[in-house]
């Protein structure tokens, strides 16, 4: 092999190292989602809730990602249903006693906000996760599938309907029971 012919092949091979290590850098940092944030979505063939949740500075690995998990599943949630409470309280003040050329102002403001949800969700999965290890921040990605969860309310429906009937039909035959066995106490 020639100079050139060594030179030329030194050269390429650290250009294509450059060419990944940039490569490799540009694929680096937080998936989209991370940014995206959470909401409803439509994915390519169906629609879906998607909640990302997240904690930061938790030593304890595998709290990190149960904590994380948790709170994707909150935003979800909070789709649904959220009471939020507001309470503002505003007091101003100014006295004058005697002199009028002197008086005293003060006031005081406070404000206080509750936000509360509550909803029971079948079929919320975590799809994804990543560790931001710069910033020690954990992310869980999670998603209900919008027909997945009409499935589930559709078999709810069924089960109570169900559960209606059993109910229905065991309260009238204990009814009957019961008539029975106060017939013979009123017999006695």
């Amino acid at each position: 092999m020639g100079k050139s012919q060594a030179h030329f092949t030194r050269l390429a091979g650290q250009s294509l190292a450059v060419v990944l290590l940039i490569g490799l850098a540009a694929c680096g940092g937080p998936p989209k989602w991370v940014d995206k944030g959470s909401g409803a979505f439509n994915d390519k063939d169906s629609k879906a809730f998607y909640g990302i949740g997240s904690v930061i500075g938790v030593r304890n690995e595998p709290l990190a990602w149960d904590t994380a998990e948790n709170r994707a599943r909150a935003e979800i949630a909070k789709t649904f249903e959220t009471y939020t409470g507001y309470l503002m309280r505003d007091y101003a003040a100014s006295t004058t006693a005697g002199d009028f050329t002197k008086n005293t102002e003060e006031q005081n403001v406070e404000r206080a906000i509750k936000t509360v949800t509550t909803a029971t969700l079948s079929g919320v999965r975590p799809i994804d996760r990543y560790k931001d290890s710069k910033t020690n921040t954990y992310y869980v990605l999670a998603k209900l599938n919008l027909e997945e969860m009409k499935n589930n309310l559709e078999q709810a429906k069924e089960l109570n309907k169900e559960v209606r009937d059993f109910v229905r039909k065991n309260a009238d035959r204990l009814f009957d029971r019961l008539e029975k066995e106060e017939d013979k106490r009123a017999t006695k």
